[in-house]
């Protein structure tokens, strides 16, 4: 594995970004093969998901002791909420779907966050959350490899 490699899994586990911004940086930056950048940022974004969702309680419940952590995660749950209750009626197969559209504020990282306040089963958490990346990745990869052949195509 390459650095340019390593930089692809790293921003793909990153929360913000995940395999949104992963995939296009190994595809246009690093000038990498479609098959690495999409297992590279598969891997890369799932490796924070078990962690999230065996240490998000405990340490929401430490956070919460200190009073502007408890005030932000306040803020956050009741936004994941509103966002959820789709989730929460579909709930593994709406898990699944919110994480592999690959819009801002949808993701491995809010998915987990979903699961983590909704009280879903960690098995059945993380597989829907696998499952919805999988679909992400592939739809990211798709647009990236359609758009650059219409470039190339237009040139």
């Amino acid at each position: 594995m390459s650095l340019d490699h390593l930089w692809v899994f790293l921003i793909s586990a990153a929360p913000i970004s995940e395999l949104r911004g992963g995939i296009p940086t190994g595809l246009f930056g690093y000038d990498l093969t479609w098959y690495s950048v999409f297992l590279v940022s598969l891997l890369g974004n799932l490796l924070p998901i078990p962690f999230l969702l065996l240490f998000l309680d405990p340490l929401s419940r430490l956070l919460s002791r200190i009073e502007i952590f408890d005030r932000i995660l306040k803020w956050l749950f009741e936004r994941t909420r509103r966002r959820g209750r789709n989730v929460e009626r579909y709930e593994g197969l709406g898990l699944m779907l919110f994480v592999a559209v690959p819009l801002p504020a949808t993701g491995a990282w809010t998915g987990a966050l979903v699961a983590f306040l909704l009280g879903m089963e960690f098995k059945r958490a993380f597989v829907s959350i696998a499952l919805g990346v999988l679909i992400a990745g592939v739809i990211v990869t798709s647009v990236c490899l359609a758009g650059w052949q219409a470039y190339l195509w237009l040139k």
